[in-house]
């Protein structure tokens, strides 16, 4: 029996919903459920109605985006979980692929390489993920910052009973932190080097409005996190 994959969109007041639920609907593997988390949106939201016959829709007061994943994942049943921002796409074969390596690999996180795209959809950069040579390097990169596009990720449900769900304390660096955690209680996420997303950069996405604040919540984690992660690194004989 093939597993059941969940799809979680948080939203809030994004015009691009649509294009992100289409591309959800188009999957090769057809997700088991797609939830599409309201975050307190004041605008947009009818974008969504055509397609509330076909998905959860769970309205919540505005917490922000840990906060809206959190609240997908507890709803949801699937076996696997996706994270899809509702300004991103998936190519057809995300699904799929990814389900695939997972369960060849029997991993509990994966995450993949990505496409940058613009506004209007236009492709911007091709495979715009670093690419490693060695665990090591990898490992060493988390001391620097995020390497991880959270939109490409995939979870095994039971992960999260393993390394807790996303921390709402964090506004804008929840998935670096969730990301530490995988990793110092030994569930690295794997890559798979094939572009799955397109990651969409756009005048209204956050991580330019609030570029500030990231750099500082991402010093803090890195802060929180670097002598256990180099302790991590100095016993596999980095």
């Amino acid at each position: 029996m093939n597993p059941k994959v969940t799809v979680v969109i948080p939203f809030y007041n994004c015009p691009y919903i649509e294009k992100a639920l289409q591309s959800a609907f188009s999957q090769s593997w057809k997700p088991y459920e797609i939830i599409v988390v309201d975050d307190g949106s004041t605008v947009h939201t009818d974008r969504i109605t055509p397609y509330l016959p076909r998905i959860h829709y769970l309205g919540k007061s505005n917490g922000g985006t840990a906060s809206a994943l959190n609240y997908g994942i507890r709803y949801s049943t699937g076996d696997y979980i996706v994270w899809l921002s509702s300004d991103d796409l998936f190519y057809r074969d995300k699904i799929n692929n990814q389900v695939s390596f997972m369960e060849e690999n029997r991993l509990l996180i994966s995450y993949t390489n990505f496409n940058t795209i613009n506004g209007l959809s236009q492709l911007v950069q091709l495979n715009a993920s670093p690419v490693f040579a060695s665990q090591l390097d990898y490992l060493r990169c988390f001391l620097q910052g995020n390497p991880i596009n959270g939109c490409t990720v995939m979870f095994k449900r039971e992960v999260f009973g393993a390394i807790g769900l996303f921390d709402e304390s964090l506004p804008y660096t929840h998935d670096y932190d969730l990301w530490f955690r995988a990793v110092l209680n030994g569930y690295a996420p794997v890559m798979l080097n094939q572009s799955l997303t397109a990651y969409r950069t756009h005048e209204g996405m956050g991580t330019l409005k609030h570029y500030d604040e990231i750099m500082a919540e991402s010093a803090a984690i890195r802060t929180r996190y670097s002598g256990m992660l180099h302790g991590l690194i100095s016993s596999m004989g980095g």
